[in-house]
């Protein structure tokens, strides 16, 4: 069988490390689409995005079209002559026009068990919602949103220290693994991909920085997956005098207290606990407006008069 030609779509690390692996494996796209280059940094200058970066690395073609709809853009893809697209976390929706350019169509890497978090943010809903198993899915794409059927899937434990940073480069190694065992099927064509359930269908909608807000009202234990799941973005946090103090690292401890929700259990140099609804949440590393992320004992060390036993945080 002559090489495949294959277009990569994808935007962010996820994505560069699954291109990482594709070419490393004598896969290596006729070209690459990503998302344009977007301003970062405190000068916000322009900045290529992660795949982009990869691909010019290996000398491939990179187009950063703003949709997939006009006419020229659709010539330009259909150009390429591709006999399939691999899209993983590209950010921009496929018209069906687009989707039927390749021959075998486009195929998506998505980080969950399909049907459970189809959509946006995938990993942060799994450990959000307390979720033992996540994995991911090789999926053809139709015109739903992430509703096709499923050449392959690989499942994982997700560890009760995980969060979502640590989650995401598990998942985007096993994307890329469930990717290369996966490709031959498709190109061979001798099966074809399972429909998905209409069963335990859930949407795992896009991140906003408003729910990473510490609602004390709410469980110990919901709190910290909140804590796991938002890190390293929006990550969650508390207002003191005003200000945001970020939480990169917290637990749920079992335990009673006759305390309001949001109150100073105590302090010291381990952690601080402060009582919740339901429990008691062990904070362990912080960070206050314009400084950098510290622990307890430094923290306290500056701020001992945030945390005073029996009041509400920064109350004293």
């Amino acid at each position: 069988m002559a090489r495949p030609r294959i277009i990569f779509a994808g935007t962010p690390d996820f994505a560069a490390t699954i291109l990482e692996q594709l070419i490393a494996s004598d896969l290596k796209p006729v070209a690459v689409y990503t998302q344009p280059d977007r301003p970062a940094g405190r000068g916000k200058k322009l900045q290529p995005s992660a795949t982009k970066a990869v691909a010019l690395t290996h000398d491939i073609p990179v187009q950063q079209p703003l949709d997939l709809k006009s006419s020229d853009n659709l010539a330009q893809l259909e150009s390429y002559q591709a006999d399939l697209m691999i899209v993983v976390a590209y950010g921009l929706l496929l018209p069906e026009a687009a989707l039927t350019t390749p021959r075998l169509g486009c195929i998506n890497v998505h980080a969950s068990l399909l049907p459970r978090w189809r959509g946006a943010a995938p990993i942060q809903r799994a450990i959000a919602a307390g979720d033992e198993t996540t994995g991911v899915a090789i999926m053809q794409m139709d015109k739903g949103l992430d509703t096709g059927p499923v050449w392959h899937s690989e499942s994982l434990l997700i560890d009760n220290n995980d969060t979502a940073a640590s989650l995401h480069d598990k998942l985007a190694a096993l994307g890329a693994e469930a990717l290369l065992k996966t490709l031959p099927k498709i190109f061979e064509q001798q099966s074809n991909p399972t429909p998905q359930s209409q069963e335990g269908v859930t949407y795992a909608h896009k991140l906003v920085k408003s729910e990473a807000e510490i609602d004390w009202q709410e469980s110990a234990t919901t709190i910290a997956r909140k804590v796991r799941a938002f890190n390293s973005w929006p990550v969650a946090y508390f207002n003191v005098d005003g200000q945001p103090v970020r939480v990169w690292q917290a637990h749920a401890i079992e335990q009673s207290t006759d305390l309001a929700p949001g109150c100073v259990i105590a302090a010291n140099r381990e952690h601080i606990l402060i009582a919740c609804a339901e429990g008691v949440l062990a904070l362990e590393e912080l960070q206050p407006a314009g400084s950098r992320r510290m622990s307890v004992a430094d923290l306290l060390n500056a701020r001992q008069h945030w945390f005073v036993s029996g009041q509400a945080i920064g109350a004293g």
